[in-house]
């Protein structure tokens, strides 16, 4: 429309441009006839002779001859009669009209364009009527009063203006929508990058509402709904006879809140993202993934039982091993999980019963010290606790530190097998190798009475944490002091924190003092804390561990027992003592008598 509107309004500019440009260029031509041709005498029909009239109206008819444009030319008296014309019959005639007073009273040349129909006289369409558009000009001619003199009536051929306009009209139409076109690409493009920007921007607000701002990962709501979609599903396969299983894991970042309070919040979280990152990569494809909570996250798997959802979470526990975070002055510390599977539709066909079994068996594997996966179908700390009723009570203290803190029962296991490698060295009889062996398991039992913030703190102890520390021995001693035939476990549990310049504790014996048990089991503990992944810190390698073995000894170490592992150390090669299928012999303990 607005196309539409500017042609209409191009074409009345040009018409009455071109009009005016006619009208203002026949004046001059109508003034030069007069001035060079009229007389004040030849004004009136009735003045002159004939001849001189025919005079007149033959260079009027020179004067239309001259410009094939012109169609019809009259000259008026100020009263309106026809003074001249080319059409010599209209002589004396009066004419009037609003144009031609309108000339003689505004003494301004007047000009419109019309539609005239004449009446055809020859050629085959003879007798009808042809459309003629014209020009019509009145132009008054002033004397040098400023009166008019005479009015000159031209008829133009308007055809050639016509065209001109119709020209234009179809050039400025033809730009219009030319613009308009590129406009409405233009605006098309506008709108569709508009709309894809609101459709992103959408699609981003819905992600936000449903992903964790930190790891990118499914929140907890997103995750709990994308799990009762997708036991729907399994649901419904079971219903068509299909074989279908879901395996749902909570994981947990072991020792995050004492992380957290130790090193700030920005530990916490890149704790976080390492631990989602591994397990974006290691997790099997199709299985979702979320943030669970604060420290915990959920994962669950497409509705197949081929998919071993706890050979992938071993996979990420192996991974992590060689992780490591460091914080300012802090040691390099270690990341470790814990996690609790339950399974659909064994534990439970809601969401909620999965998540219920999947709790029970994370907290399990938590109260057992971390790193550690449990099943909500037979989990292993129900297992060997069913089975402690054949065990003896030692045997029975051991299943307590596993269950207390895995950290603590790994580390008993390894200083016990050290212990036994030393013992082979020195070639000690199966008298000592047996309590060297129960005491290298038991020497820190005493730390299930450690609190966790203190057990598990991810950096250096403050001096009243390690005094609370140092309380373990004596707390070990307490467990173990009323059990039968006990009385050289007690001594390696006693003093294997001795010192062999007399600084350690609890006594503060010094050298030969020091109960041969307690020496051998300070030398394996020593090395089994440098080369294990502590709380505070990551394992040292094994050459570390024995440069410092040798400058502990002769201070903290007997310096004989020092020469003698280290030497075998370096006979057998270091991944040979650090290889766990080394184990000695499972503990087997003498049956004690049972009360009937």
């Amino acid at each position: 429309m607005t196309g539409f509107g500017l042609t209409a309004i191009v074409g009345q500019h040009v018409q009455a441009s071109a009009i005016a440009s006619a009208a203002s260029a026949d004046r001059s031509l109508a003034q030069s006839f007069v001035e060079s041709t009229l007389t004040a005498d030849d004004m009136t029909v009735s003045a002159g002779s004939a001849s001189r009239a025919a005079d007149v109206q033959s260079a009027l008819l020179r004067l239309v001859e001259t410009d094939a444009d012109i169609l019809r030319l009259k000259v008026h008296s100020p009263n309106g009669t026809i003074l001249y014309s080319d059409d010599p019959t209209l002589r004396g005639q009066v004419e009037g009209g609003d144009e031609l007073d309108e000339a003689i009273a505004t003494r301004l040349p007047t000009a419109h364009l019309e539609t005239e129909d004449d009446a055809t006289t020859d050629g085959p369409e003879a007798g009808g009527v042809v459309s003629a558009v014209v020009i019509e000009e009145y132009l008054p001619i002033l004397a040098d009063d400023g009166t008019v003199r005479a009015v000159f009536e031209i008829y133009r051929d308007g055809t050639p203006l016509v065209a001109a306009i119709n020209q234009a009209q179809t050039s400025v139409l033809s730009v219009i929508l030319l613009a308009a076109l590129v406009l409405a690409v233009l605006l098309w493009s506008i709108f569709r990058a508009a709309q894809a920007r609101l459709d992103r921007q959408t699609h981003d607000l819905l992600e936000a509402s449903r992903r964790d701002a930190l790891t990118g990962l499914l929140n907890h709501g997103a995750a709990v709904a994308a799990l009762v979609d997708r036991l729907e599903g399994a649901h419904a396969m079971r219903l068509q006879s299909r074989v279908a299983t879901v395996g749902l894991a909570l994981i947990d970042v072991d020792n995050f809140r004492n992380l957290n309070d130790t090193h700030g919040h920005a530990a916490g979280d890149q704790a976080l993202l390492e631990v989602s990152r591994l397990l974006r990569d290691e997790l099997p494809a199709g299985v979702v993934l979320g943030r669970f909570g604060p420290d915990e996250f959920v994962a669950f798997t497409p509705p197949e039982p081929d998919l071993d959802l706890v050979a992938a979470i071993e996979r990420i526990r192996d991974r992590l091993v060689d992780l490591s975070l460091q914080f300012g002055a802090s040691e390099r510390l270690p990341i470790t999980i814990s996690a609790g599977l339950s399974h659909y539709p064994a534990n439970g066909e809601a969401a909620t019963e999965l998540l219920s079994q999947a709790t029970v068996a994370l907290v399990e594997a938590k109260s057992s010290g971390g790193n550690a996966i449990r099943t909500a179908i037979a989990s292993e700390f129900e297992a060997k606790t069913s089975q402690a009723a054949s065990f003896d009570t030692l045997q029975g203290l051991v299943l307590v530190v596993d269950a207390r803190d895995r950290y603590t029962k790994r580390h008993s296991e390894d200083v016990a097998r050290y212990a036994l490698f030393l013992a082979d060295q020195l070639g000690v009889d199966a008298d000592v190798r047996r309590p060297l062996h129960v005491a290298g398991l038991l020497h820190d039992v005493g730390k299930i009475g450690i609190p966790d913030t203190i057990l598990r703190k991810p950096a250096a102890l403050t001096a009243e944490e390690y005094e609370v520390v140092k309380q373990h021995v004596a707390l070990g001693d307490a467990i173990v002091r009323d059990l039968p035939d006990i009385d050289a476990v007690r001594a390696g549990i006693r003093s294997h924190h001795e010192r062999w310049d007399g600084r350690g504790y609890l006594v503060g014996l010094a050298g030969a003092e020091i109960p041969l048990v307690g020496r051998m089991l300070a030398v394996a503990d020593a090395f089994s804390a440098m080369t294990t992944d502590r709380p505070y810190r990551k394992a040292l390698p094994v050459q570390e561990a024995i440069r410092r073995l040798e400058d502990a000894a002769d201070t903290q170490l007997d310096p004989a027992l020092v020469v003698a592992f280290v030497s075998a150390i370096r006979s057998v090669g270091p991944e040979a003592i650090l290889r766990r299928d080394r184990d000695v012999e499972p503990l087997r303990l003498r049956p004690q008598p049972r009360v009937a």
